[in-house]
């Protein structure tokens, strides 16, 4: 067998040549270079032996093999549902990779990113696709649509995760951002500008941020007595629906922010065609910061109300609540939700006065 220390031999000297260097066992070799207590206890004449084998050889531990002897591999994993991360920095989700990339890094864990384009899963959300998550210690999970099937076997098996928002199945623990106060609050908050008739504007999708905004808008309205109706739309042909909206009396308007803008996008050219200013011929808030370009509300360019999702605070808190998962030391909730932050903008007005030279009664 070749000398490991011999000139040209590039093969890595491994544990089995600083045992027959020391004249001990390999299973000896492991113990003192692991630190183990059963290897502290023995003679202090083998230790040395070992130590100073493992030092002429130039020895350096597989890390992997380290990481796997101590049960952990100081790894997270981050899963998305969809082909791609999102890292333009205009995306919905980029505060979150944010502020999951610095708590990982704060606690000294590695990530590792799994998306749905993986060679062993056709889907994102096919079992295998989700199984491959389990070479880290424990894992994220975020994205508007989560299949039932693969997290329930996560479950099931134990294995320490934490879905980034809220989620309904039982188990199932998350970071998510409470929707429901901060869209209640944001139509008192119109309710006290003197806003009677509200419409709110949503997408079709029956994704639970969407759902708990939408209760917290129809809260808002029955605590404040206020006509509210519930329109959904893909964002095409607003044009019409604005117009009627503004002969029947309706002087102010919610839309919800998702990934895909939609709702706002189609709402908010169909303001700029029809040349209103927000808020002086209508109102407007926004349940969640603006995602793209369209930072600034049309018909005046002024900085959207509503309020801000807490999504680098969500990534953040994803990663403690895993680690302490992943330690076994968890004391409190499994489920937490962030409060969202209020933001004052400039597209909520008193309403409209009627007979407006707009047209608009």
């Amino acid at each position: 067998m070749a000398d490991a220390r011999a000139p040209g031999n590039r093969r890595r000297p491994r544990q089995s040549d600083i045992a027959r260097s020391a004249g001990v066992s390999q299973a000896t070799v492991s113990l003192v270079l692991r630190g183990a207590p059963t290897g502290m206890s023995l003679a202090p004449a083998t230790r040395q032996r070992v130590i100073a084998a493992a030092e002429e050889l130039g020895y350096v531990p597989d890390p992997v093999a380290t990481r796997l002897a101590a049960a952990t591999n100081a790894m997270l994993g981050l899963y998305t549902f969809s082909a791609t991360f999102p890292t333009d920095v205009a995306h919905s989700y980029y505060p979150i990779l944010v502020g999951v990339e610095e708590e990982a890094a704060a606690q000294g864990q590695d990530l590792i990113l799994f998306t749905g384009s993986a060679r062993a899963a056709a889907r994102a959300d096919d079992p295998a696709a989700v199984r491959r998550v389990r070479v880290a210690d424990g894992c994220l999970f975020f994205g508007r649509h989560v299949p039932a099937e693969p997290v329930r076997r996560l479950v099931e098996d134990g294995f320490p995760f934490v879905y980034i928002g809220r989620r309904d199945e039982a188990g199932v623990p998350y970071v998510g951002a409470d929707y429901v106060s901060a869209s209640a609050d944001v139509v008192a908050r119109l309710a006290a500008a003197g806003h009677r008739k509200v419409r709110y504007l949503r997408e079709h999708d029956q994704a639970l941020a969407s759902v708990d905004r939408e209760d917290g808008v129809l809260r808002g309205a029955r605590d404040a007595g206020l006509d509210t109706l519930v329109v959904r739309t893909d964002g095409s042909d607003l044009d019409a629906l604005l117009r009627e909206w503004l002969d029947a009396g309706v002087t102010a308007v919610v839309v919800e922010q998702t990934d895909t803008g939609a709702a706002l996008a189609g709402l908010g050219a169909a303001i700029d065609r029809a040349g209103l200013r927000c808020p002086g011929d209508l109102s407007l808030a926004l349940l969640g910061a603006p995602t793209g370009t369209r930072g600034s509300a049309p018909g005046g360019g002024a900085a959207f109300s509503g309020f801000d999702v807490p999504m680098r605070a969500m990534g953040r808190g994803a990663v403690r609540l895993l680690l302490r998962l992943i330690a076994g030391d968890l004391e409190g909730p499994s489920r937490r939700l962030l409060p969202c932050e209020p933001v004052e903008g400039g597209t909520i007005g008193p309403p409209r006065p009627p007979n407006r030279t707009t047209g608009r009664a």
